[in-house]
């Protein structure tokens, strides 16, 4: 699948298109079980990846997921994550800080979960949540910060922060798959009416839904000044189209794999002493 154009590695002119939400990126409605078929094999071959990058110890992977309420977070990285070993994959979700987090700055809850090397993490929000939410909600202005801080370059000041934080990350061996999935008002109606009608799904609704829904406007701004910001060589952004899942998942594990693909993990090869020694030892099992 060629994911080259909803890639965002510098975001000069980027515009979030309200049109895109259900876009196939040259494929139809009618390819959907071969798209389908497709999710498994890109799994089972980053899985094989991913053994390898566990080996080889000294690459991590890093998946931030952000996105509105109900675009499918969840439900990706069920179906991404599904065949990768749980020993070397990790999924935190961030929700509003806690009092201990609000103490510290808003990088450090971050830091803490970060993937150890050879090992897949996944982030269900992230430290973006600071420059989403909180430029929504003007939250800074409520939290312990110095007021000299607390100037109109704020903004400004996260985003070079985050920019120079996640390449420091990069130039440390921490790889950024950065995901937007990028779902239209109209899908987010009808899924949260499935979780108020389907008692399956009546736990995932939440009245804070339709109350960050009144933003809706606001969360578009935000999110495509997000993607302006700070979508770099890097650590760019990958623009997904939300309104299918299916495709959705399909593309992000495209993703995935490609991006692992990229990093190449190879199985450590052992010194030609140690090797030699492989024999005798084949041979001590064996006489045992």
């Amino acid at each position: 699948m060629d994911i080259s154009s909803i890639c965002v590695k510098s975001g000069k002119g980027f515009k979030l298109d309200p049109n895109k939400c259900d876009e196939l990126l040259g494929h139809n409605k009618k390819d959907r079980s071969k798209i389908e078929k497709k999710l498994s094999e890109n799994t089972a071959k980053s899985a094989e990846l991913q053994d390898k990058l566990y080996a080889q110890n000294t690459h991590s992977v890093l998946i931030v997921l952000q996105a509105t309420d109900a675009a499918g977070k969840d439900g990706t990285i069920k179906h991404v994550t599904s065949g990768l070993n749980p020993q070397g994959c990790h999924v935190r979700s961030f929700k509003a800080p806690s009092s201990e987090e609000l103490d510290h700055d808003y990088l450090w809850r971050i830091s803490r979960q970060l993937p150890q090397r050879g090992t897949i993490g996944v982030f269900n929000r992230s430290h973006y949540e600071e420059v989403i939410v909180a430029k929504v909600h003007d939250l800074p202005m409520k939290q312990q910060l110095p007021k000299d801080r607390l100037t109109k370059n704020l903004w400004k000041e996260r985003y070079r922060q985050i920019n120079d934080y996640e390449k420091y990350l990069h130039e440390n061996g921490i790889v950024m798959i950065k995901i937007f999935l990028h779902l239209s008002k109209d899908e987010q109606k009808k899924r949260i009416l499935t979780r108020i009608d389907d008692p399956a799904k009546n736990w995932k609704f939440s009245a804070g839904d339709l109350d960050e829904r009144k933003h809706w406007d606001e969360y578009q701004r935000v999110f495509e000044e997000m993607i302006q910001n700070t979508a770099t060589e890097y650590a760019p952004w990958y623009v997904v189209p939300a309104d299918r899942k299916w495709f959705a998942r399909t593309l992000v594990s495209e993703i995935l794999l490609q991006t692992l693909r990229k990093i190449d993990p190879q199985y450590p090869s052992l010194p030609e002493d140690q090797m030699e020694l492989l024999s005798h030892y084949r041979e001590v099992l064996e006489n045992d």
